[in-house]
């Protein structure tokens, strides 16, 4: 169900407005060259941080006494082409062109959107959350750092890469 709202000043996108979130995080680095959402995707999970298995693995061990879905982590493997309506690894792709594309996952506990956006060669990572109940707010407590310093090196790990 593609809804989304734009981020003031760019080409983001984010699950509501602002003041309705329950984790906003926008990340940015320059890059040498023009890139698509689809490529910066690719690059960013041919070389997966090491601990982000065992990460998601914990994840999905602990969700599902709760009774939330498992999502597994990333596979690692590059597409060519993705559309609207099919999944990257976890997430469904709920947008997508040349320098947008917007990632979703909706669980009972919390809705999040990932937009990976490019513009004048400013390749921004923006993640956005609303939680639902007390999990979801519980699950955020170690997640919202975690998963920032997780996208942050991500970036500059892209950004070496493509120097």
């Amino acid at each position: 169900m593609y809804s989304s709202f734009p981020v003031d000043g760019s080409n983001a996108r984010i699950l509501a407005p602002q003041s309705e979130l329950s984790f906003y995080c926008p990340q940015s680095v320059d890059v040498p060259r023009d890139i698509t959402p689809l490529q910066v995707w690719n690059l960013m999970m041919a070389k997966p941080l090491p601990f982000l298995k065992t990460a998601f693995l914990i994840r999905d061990k602990v969700s599902a006494l709760f009774g939330v879905k498992q999502i597994g982590g990333f596979e690692r493997r590059a597409v060519d082409q993705v559309e609207v309506g099919e999944k990257l690894d976890f997430f469904l792709v709920e947008y997508i062109d040349d320098q947008v594309m917007l990632l979703t996952e909706r669980d009972k506990h919390l809705d999040v959107m990932t937009c990976i956006s490019v513009q004048d060669r400013q390749l921004t990572i923006t993640s956005s959350v609303r939680t639902h109940n007390a999990f979801g707010r519980l699950y955020m407590i170690p997640v919202a750092p975690a998963h920032k310093l997780i996208v942050r090196t991500m970036l500059n790990r892209l950004q070496k890469a493509m120097a």
